[in-house]
């Protein structure tokens, strides 16, 4: 029996609660659960069911009577945690990103069912929360390893874990955080989208006959990096969630490869067939310069008939400049789930090249 027939034959009865359904990594996750012949409810703010085969239900994870009312008639046996909330301050992101989280699982407290929990976090569980991203005086030493302990500052993601690891606890089902670097996927709306902002700035460049400017930092230009195609995230997911040898556990999760943007680049520029130019000696942030470019997006949007003429509904400027203008090389260690039998693998240039022509093909992109 080869792996993929295994986990079909354990999740015989399973019910999954995709939270954040319509998301990068939740529509991408919900996509490989219904592969795997699951029940899947899909929970979001909005009742969006543009994916075959999910069930779509909408609530407020703020209000837990919102909750209660729309999981009334359901029992899931597994909760996938895959969403977020932005707020100005980390004081908000912890008070409001934690209440989320501990609000379902107190309504599903009393129902009995949930047998895991699977929460997707992300690298800055190392690196911290926003409003100290990789400063100095925080800096870890990469290879980043899951065993690392938590940095001495407030971060919402602790605060996330810590709902979970209580819930857990108290109603006896196990769980696992997931930590990717970076997702690569196709989503819409979606906060942190380095792919899709990536591609939108290559093809207004080229309208415009302009270079593809490296907007980071000398460190990420040259130094070792990974990423996280979104379907090696939700193939770990499963994996970890059908394997009790990993529940329980907190893993990395990258392509299995790194690279060096200097080298990624000019391949990007090449894909989009323009010019490109590299790290000159200052760092050159998207935001600003995509913050002007919504009227040429609405032109380019019109002449190639695309499906979205909002730049900010495809763009997250403010996240892929976070990530591209830190001070160190970033990859992670991937040894822990490696050892446990986790070997997907995938080349990250092909997650680009593959989200290019997904974009293109959906005229997402001209």
């Amino acid at each position: 029996m080869n792996s993929q027939q295994s986990i079909k034959s354990n999740t015989a009865g399973t019910i999954a609660l995709v939270v954040g359904a319509t998301g990068i990594t939740g529509s991408n996750l919900a996509l490989k659960l219904l592969e795997n012949k699951w029940t899947v409810f899909g929970l979001s703010r909005s009742q969006k069911d543009d994916i075959d085969g999910l069930i779509p239900i909408a609530a407020d994870l703020l209000d837990e009577n919102s909750l209660a009312a729309a999981l009334k008639d359901i029992s899931p046996t597994h909760v996938f945690f895959t969403t977020w909330m932005r707020n100005d301050t980390e004081e908000e992101n912890i008070r409001i990103n934690s209440a989320m989280i501990r609000n379902l699982l107190h309504v599903l407290s009393f129902k009995k069912c949930v047998k895991h929990v699977s929460l997707v976090t992300g690298l800055k569980h190392y690196l911290g929360p926003f409003d100290a991203y990789a400063k100095a005086g925080t800096l870890p030493e990469t290879p980043l390893r899951e065993e690392m302990t938590r940095l001495d500052v407030p971060n919402f993601y602790y605060a996330q874990e810590d709902e979970v690891y209580k819930a857990a606890s108290r109603d006896g089902f196990t769980w696992n955080v997931h930590r990717p670097h970076t997702v690569i996927g196709k989503a819409v709306g979606n906060a942190m989208n380095m792919g899709t902002t990536l591609a939108v700035y290559a093809s207004i460049c080229k309208i415009e006959g302009l270079p593809f400017i490296w907007p980071g930092s000398e460190a990420q230009w040259n130094g070792l990096s990974d990423v996280t195609d979104v379907e090696i995230l939700a193939e770990q997911i499963l994996w970890a969630a059908t394997t009790p040898e990993a529940q329980n556990e907190a893993f990395n999760i990258t392509n299995g490869d790194v690279f060096r943007w200097k080298w990624l680049w000019p391949k990007i520029a090449q894909w989009f067939e323009i010019d490109f130019e590299g790290y000159t000696g200052t760092v050159k942030p998207l935001e600003v310069l995509l913050s002007r470019k919504q009227p040429i997006w609405n032109e380019i949007a019109k002449d190639n008939k695309l499906v979205e003429n909002d730049l900010s509904r495809l763009a997250s400027a403010w996240h892929t400049d976070l990530d591209l203008g830190r001070p160190l090389e970033v990859m992670t260690d991937m040894s822990k789930s490696r050892k446990l039998g986790f070997t997907v693998y995938k080349s990250t240039k092909d997650s680009f090249f593959e989200l290019f022509n997904l974009l293109r093909n959906d005229k997402i992109i001209p």
